[in-house]
């Protein structure tokens, strides 16, 4: 297909292929929209977490892995039932609902101490699960190679809107209140559902056929772009057929735990569980140690809830500069693994820098710089993991692992640090502590990249 002007000027930014600009800045604005309303949550969930009581933060922990014990089986059903362009907006929808109840509750000021906790459990139960959905869709819509071209850009969408999110709630925080603040993030929700029926709209083009892992014949929807390159098929489909023009999107089907069944008969998947763990170990370590210290720095919920939306604009801006100027070329030339493994070396350094100098000024610099590199870099990355992986554990075993499994590791995690603690031992000796978790954490960045791209090749 030829050039069209929109290619030809987002070229000048990124290396898309004739026909792709549309998905790819469809796809840009929706996570835009969608992190941006996260972002407005992110800070208040950060002050609700504190106000609950930083001593309550394992049991809140524990709490939202209980929640997703149950939701996950809820999701797969859905999953399993109704077709792509059903689910999507029915999880979105049921989220900005709980939105609006709870800015109902804080606007009344209703058992302040009880919402906060639920709010805190809430939001981390909603993040996972609408990022987790938004990158199912981008791995169902793009194929390995168009991700290691597009998903910086796609992912500087998010880290745009998450900076937009945080300027606002800094800014409106303390006039406006908590409760307005929820609104305007619901109202992007549903602005980010628009865009997924975009990005997902129907072409009245052929569909390509592919049987997955279970042996069962799908359609591969071509409904994201009319131009765009079709995806590679993962390494277990058969070859594509085509199929009858405009045919319907169909439910995937399936159990409504096969997220968990097939992590557990797959080394490949395993080895993503792995890695999650790994990182969420890391990051809930240094996310208590930082929200003790701000507990006693700060006294209100609405200047804790401006300290963390300062910190999280800061790290937006310096992601989404890795992502405009770095990603692509990272995911190019260092490859699946090596992207995977910048993470862990990081990790390791700023937990030997903690240790030297365990202060709230070296959490904030550690906190910033790792979550950058793992929205910048290792995000695209892991997400690449599953573009080689059929349609139903794309969405099932992938909403698994980035739920249950990464939670589960919060919850692992928080525990391990009060355990700690109860040892005796202070930030800087807990950092030393943690750093063998980060050789394993690079050991499984290794076998994932080198498993991702025998895969990529072989569906080639």
């Amino acid at each position: 297909m030829p050039s069209s002007p929109v290619d030809r000027a987002l070229r000048t930014f990124v290396p898309v292929d004739d026909g792709e600009s549309g998905a790819a800045l469809w796809s840009f604005a929706y996570f835009f929209f969608l992190l941006g309303g996260y972002y407005m949550l992110r800070p208040v969930r950060e002050a609700m977490g504190v106000a609950g009581g930083v001593d309550n933060l394992p049991w809140m922990f524990t709490a939202v892995f209980l929640v997703l014990l149950a939701a996950v089986p809820a999701f797969g059903a859905l999953v399993a039932r109704l077709p792509r362009r059903r689910f999507v907006p029915a999880v979105y929808r049921f989220f900005l609902l709980n939105i609006l109840v709870f800015a109902a509750l804080l606007h009344f000021d209703v058992a302040r101490r009880t919402v906060a906790q639920g709010f805190f459990v809430w939001v981390t139960v909603y993040n996972m699960f609408v990022v987790s959905v938004f990158w199912s869709v981008m791995a169902d819509v793009f194929s390995s190679q168009q991700g290691k071209r597009l998903f910086g850009f796609i992912a500087a969408g998010g880290s745009t809107g998450a900076l937009f999110g945080s300027w606002i709630t800094s800014i409106l925080v303390e006039p406006a209140g908590l409760a307005v603040l929820l609104v305007l993030s619901a109202t992007l929700l549903e602005c980010a559902v628009q865009c997924f029926g975009r990005v997902t709209r129907p072409m009245a083009r052929p569909l390509l056929m592919r049987v997955d892992a279970g042996g069962g014949v799908h359609d591969r929807d071509r409904t994201s772009r009319p131009a765009v390159r079709s995806p590679g098929l993962p390494e277990q489909s058969g070859q594509g057929a085509a199929g009858p023009p405009g045919r319907a999107e169909r439910p995937i089907g399936g159990s409504i735990i096969a997220g968990a069944t097939q992590v557990a008969r797959s080394p490949y998947l395993a080895g993503i569980c792995l890695y999650l763990l790994c990182m969420s170990l890391a990051a809930t370590f240094v996310y208590i140690a930082r929200a003790q210290i701000v507990a006693e720095a700060f006294s209100t919920d609405e200047v804790r809830s401006a300290f963390f939306a300062v910190v999280d604009a800061m790290n937006s801006l310096l992601t989404l500069l890795l992502q405009l100027l770095l990603t692509a070329r990272v995911l190019r030339w260092l490859g699946i693994a090596l992207t995977l493994a910048v993470l862990p070396l990081l990790t390791v350094a700023g937990f030997i820098g903690l240790s030297m100098l365990p202060v709230l000024s070296m959490l904030v610099v550690f906190q910033v710089a790792m979550r950058a590199a793992r929205h910048s870099i290792t995000r695209p990355g892991r997400e690449m993991l599953f573009t080689v992986v059929s349609r139903e554990q794309k969405y099932k075993c992938k909403n698994f692992i980035d739920t249950v499994v990464y939670r589960g590791g919060d919850a692992l995690s928080s525990w391990a640090f009060r355990t700690l603690q109860a040892l005796g031992l202070g930030l800087a000796s807990i950092a030393v502590a943690a750093v063998p978790i980060t050789l394993v954490w690079l050991a499984a960045a290794v076998f994932l990249g080198r498993r991702q791209e025998a895969r990529a090749r072989n569906s080639g």
